[in-house]
């Protein structure tokens, strides 16, 4: 799971990007406004932890960008201001939640799974695709009652090709989504082929089909077509 923290106070976005890490989550950070717009713009995240008042802009002007750009983003706005006007805008132009300073890391955490699991599939923690279910809550993946072993990039890379079922994806958009900003130090992207067939190899030992399809010159497609 992605998450891009924009948070102008340094102390509290090194602790929000510390506790998340903590917890599975790949983060990515920035303190202004138009880094948050770049990185938004050329990115997509499973959900956005977004401070209102930050230096060159208004967060929520970035809400209004994610709008513009049909972006499903979740979004998670954090301000030390409690104004009831405030958080009615931030959730009419798309937020999906409202969280005042001071907070508790924990509850952040909470509320961000939350948003994920509505995104990903209505509320329910389990995605499922013909034999193949996850549990996004207890991060663990069944095929025919057996639970498989995966590691933290396998299980990564298997939800995101669910939740991107029957779509081309690059190697670059792999890369980015499981990566994130370390995905620039790699060289080229053999990395990405090794953990493909590493999850292919473990989904078709535990009976699954084998919906991943390279598309020559494009990337991979997780589809049953």
């Amino acid at each position: 799971m992605k998450l891009l923290i924009v948070e102008d106070e340094p102390s509290l976005n090194k602790s929000i990007v510390e506790f998340l890490t903590s917890q599975q989550y790949l983060c990515e950070s920035v303190d202004n406004y138009q880094d948050a717009a770049d990185k938004i713009s050329c990115y997509e995240y499973d959900c956005i932890v977004l401070d209102i008042m930050l230096p060159g802009g208004n967060g929520l002007l970035l809400l209004q960008l994610l709008k513009e750009q049909n972006k499903t983003d979740g979004v998670i706005i954090i301000s030390a201001r409690n104004e009831l006007d405030d958080k009615i805008k931030g959730i009419q132009l798309g937020a999906d939640d409202y969280l005042t300073k001071p907070f508790h890391l924990s509850e952040l955490s909470v509320r961000i799974a939350a948003i994920i699991r509505r995104k990903s599939q209505y509320g329910s923690s389990l995605l499922t695709f013909h034999e193949i279910q996850l549990d996004t809550l207890a991060k663990s993946v069944n095929i025919n009652g057996q639970t498989l072993v995966l590691t933290r990039k396998e299980y990564d890379l298997l939800l995101y090709f669910i939740v991107n079922k029957n779509r081309v994806l690059s190697k670059n958009t792999i890369a980015e989504h499981l990566w994130g900003d370390d995905m620039d130090l790699a060289d080229n992207y053999d990395f990405i082929y090794t953990h493909i067939k590493n999850l292919r190899k473990k989904l078709l030992h535990y009976g699954a089909r084998d919906y991943i399809q390279s598309i020559y010159g494009m990337g991979y497609k997780f589809t049953d077509q």
